[in-house]
């Protein structure tokens, strides 16, 4: 079965960085795009950033450009976020997802916290 499996989130101070990574497994990762999304609490889960299966074309959230960088290396099966100049706006559960040919995201990791401190 599909799983997706999240890590690399932590407790940063605001302008720091951290790179999320999430683990795929139990579907041709290298056929997938991928996307990133957080949630807030209190709020919905928003979209932060997505990729193409073979990592050539990126599309960004506002929030999230010119700061964070979504990468995947299809050997490892792995998608990442980059996500530097953080802000304690960027404090959220952060989500991998797979993206589907109907451009829906259809499996989704369990999240790992990011807490950025002012």
């Amino acid at each position: 079965q599909v799983q997706l499996v999240e890590s690399g989130g932590g407790l940063v101070q605001a302008g720091g960085s951290l790179r999320l990574s999430c683990a795929a497994s139990g579907f041709i990762f290298s056929n997938a795009a991928m996307g990133w999304f957080r949630q807030a609490p209190g709020n919905e889960r928003e979209f932060v950033a997505r990729i193409t299966w073979n990592g050539e074309t990126t599309f960004y959230a506002d929030s999230a450009k010119g700061r964070f960088t979504i990468s995947r290396d299809n050997a490892k099966n792995t998608v990442y976020l980059q996500m530097n100049s953080l802000k304690p706006e960027d404090t959220a559960v952060y989500y991998c997802a797979t993206r589907s040919a109907a451009m829906t995201y259809n499996y989704w990791g369990q999240g790992t916290l990011v807490t950025v401190s002012s």
